[in-house]
């Protein structure tokens, strides 16, 4: 799985990214900071089922904090985008074919209004925001426009050849992610091929790159008052990237313990006065906002945006092979079932596969079972385990 973070220059993509993932990147407010896309791992949280079976799980990927398992993902994070970028102003051209594998996007705004189009600091509660969030999804949606313009004769072509609607809109749009389902509403909706367009644009930007945006820079003048406004009218979540970064630094240092994405950490050792002074103020915002936002978006992307679900292979002793407790935990789209998860583990325990056991209720399971968050199954296969 692959998420995006895109947004305009200085808005704290960089800042989100580093406290997403740990990984070091130059982070400034000069705009375009960020030229090649960085990529790392993020991860969502998941309550683990090991001390339901009285046991401590040994994930192979991934860790365990409290009764939390933390599950990979996968996050890039983009050159910033900036008005006209669909017709390569900036470094838009490079933006977008950055973002073509990634199944939803997480859009980092800057919810202060401090900094222009470009990235430029203006001044507190200067800029509109809403501007940022309708040109960002309007330059995703021009942009896949041109690739359908660009392709108008392919189009027509297998049209002619007696190909479906569907059948070309997933030969043409499958490398944006777009599903079978959204290629059936598009025979439906889009009946008459030669007005595909900008308002199948439009569609295939809403299904294919779905949008949640981070509302970035809460702890700045303005930001309240915006975001009250504008969380009314779109989907968002409040964020405040610097402190999440500063809590994970000062974890690794061995200064605080902390969980990310809960609402409190405790100092476990002397620090000075200037750290003090940083971490009274995350206190403070963390006592009326509850949380930093980070990890909240990430999990409102991956499990209600893209609606995966968690599901642990478990046999009966809860080991594998290797005598493992509990190693692995499988983000798996909601709706999948059984024979699903077994291809995810392996070809051949799919091709074999006999049936499933719920090892919390022993129940037997079909191929056709459907899965449920934070299922715990053993699969019976013909097949041994690899």
């Amino acid at each position: 799985m692959l998420v995006g973070l895109v947004g305009k220059p200085s808005s704290g993509k960089s800042t989100f990214f580093s406290a997403a993932t740990m990984v070091e990147v130059e982070i400034s407010q000069r705009p375009f900071t960020t030229i090649e896309p960085n990529v790392g791992v993020a991860y969502v949280r998941v309550e683990d089922i090991g001390k339901e079976f009285s046991v401590q799980s040994q994930p192979r990927q991934g860790f365990i904090l409290g009764k939390w398992r933390f599950v990979p993902i996968k996050l890039v994070d983009v050159a910033g985008l900036i008005p006209d970028a669909h017709l390569g102003k900036g470094l838009g051209n490079q933006f977008m074919n950055d973002l073509i594998r990634a199944e939803a996007l997480i859009h980092v705004v800057d919810i202060s209004g401090s900094t222009d189009e470009t990235g430029r600091f203006i001044g507190y509660g200067k800029h509109d925001v809403e501007k940022d969030i309708k040109w960002l999804e309007e330059e995703i949606a021009y942009w896949i426009a041109g690739i359908i313009e660009r392709n108008k004769r392919k189009i027509e072509r297998l049209y002619r050849g007696g190909k479906s609607l569907a059948e070309i809109a997933l030969e043409m749009f499958s490398s944006l992610g777009l599903k079978r389902e959204h290629a059936e509403e598009i025979e439906k909706n889009f009946p008459d091929i030669e007005k595909w367009g900008k308002e199948l644009a439009f569609f295939l930007r809403e299904k294919t790159k779905p949008i949640l945006i981070a509302a970035n820079k809460m702890d700045l003048p303005y930001a309240e008052d915006n975001f009250n406004a504008l969380s009314k009218k779109y989907k968002m979540i409040p964020v405040y990237a610097e402190a999440e970064l500063a809590l994970k630094k000062a974890a690794k240092a061995g200064l605080v313990k902390y969980i990310p994405g809960e609402s409190s950490f405790e100092i476990v050792r002397e620090i000075s006065k200037e750290q003090k002074q940083a971490l009274d103020k995350i206190k403070d915002y963390l006592e009326r906002h509850s949380f930093t936002g980070v990890q909240q978006s990430l999990e409102e992307v991956v499990f209600n945006i893209l609606k995966y679900i968690a599901v642990f292979p478990a046999g009966e002793k809860l080991v594998d092979k290797k005598g493992r407790i509990l190693p692995d935990c499988f983000l798996m789209k909601r709706g999948s079932t059984l024979l699903d998860f077994a291809r995810k583990i392996h070809s051949d325990i799919a091709k074999g596969l006999l049936y499933g056991i719920d090892v919390r209720t022993k129940r037997k399971l079909s191929k056709n079972y459907l899965l449920k968050h934070r299922d715990a199954i053993e699969l019976v296969s013909t097949a041994k385990e690899k």
